[in-house]
């Protein structure tokens, strides 16, 4: 999730030399097609130009919750690199004012369209959490430490909730005893557990097979490192897009 200036692939790339992980940047290109396409027929849906379930339908929820869980893993991956590439303070703080500073756009966006059902802690949210407590976490605690957390995070809210964390103020951490009605939750629990496990899968690729995530790739996957080094910029604009043109094309449509 990162503009920074695209590197020429090498043929051996070194992990702790090259400016960009081709494969991992791949990764994250791939998750933003996938949530692009689920967006699109999401969007369809709501202009009625199909029939489709989101909130109930297994073959939708389910498809939410693997694409949520590739974009944390893949931010897991990317702290990781950050942090074996000695990412400073300074840079890590600019990054993220960027990221909260697109969940607030997101919560006022969602909240002119849907303000019954608003995004007040969606995955740009949850992110900018995650992203301070893995930077704390990550290079302070042994693997062994952050997997147990990470399992930690992921078994919680299934043995303890309460009706206090129902509210839109409390509901962000996760304990809830139902799902709250938004276009989008990621509450810090469990989601926090596939970015430990991320960051952790991470640091061992590091060490034992840095090529799995800094190798070269074909030309056929290229477009995909591309638009996974602009992911966050991307994830912006995308929506604004389809809904624009389907406003658009529903107004010119017959009902």
């Amino acid at each position: 999730m990162t503009g920074t200036t695209i590197q020429h692939a090498q043929a051996s790339p070194d992990p702790r030399t090259s400016g960009r992980f081709d494969r991992l940047d791949v990764l994250r290109g791939g998750a933003i097609v996938w949530m692009a396409l689920f967006h699109f027929i999401f969007d369809l849906n709501y202009f009625r130009f199909v029939a489709a379930d989101f909130y109930r339908d297994p073959f939708w929820t389910w498809q939410r919750s693997a694409i949520v869980s590739l974009f944390l893993l893949c931010a897991g991956l990317g702290q990781a690199v950050a942090v074996q590439q000695g990412q400073s303070w300074t840079r890590f703080w600019r990054r993220w004012a960027q990221v909260a500073a697109c969940a607030l756009l997101v919560s006022l966006g969602s909240w002119l369209m849907f303000p019954r059902s608003f995004i007040s802690f969606g995955v740009l949210h949850a992110m900018a959490v995650m992203l301070i407590l893995l930077r704390l976490l990550g290079p302070r605690l042994p693997a062994w430490a952050l997997l147990l957390l990470g399992a930690a995070a992921l078994l919680v809210p299934q043995v303890f909730a309460h009706p206090f964390f129902d509210s839109r103020l409390t509901n962000w951490l996760g304990l809830v005893t139902h799902k709250p009605v938004t276009e989008d939750y990621v509450p810090l629990l469990p989601w926090l557990g596939v970015m430990l496990w991320g960051f952790v899968l991470g640091r061992f690729l590091l060490k034992a097979q840095p090529g799995l995530l800094a190798g070269q790739v074909s030309g056929l996957f290229q477009p995909l490192a591309v638009l996974g080094r602009w992911s966050l910029s991307f994830y912006m604009l995308h929506q604004p897009v389809l809904i624009g043109a389907l406003w658009l094309l529903r107004r010119v449509l017959p009902s």
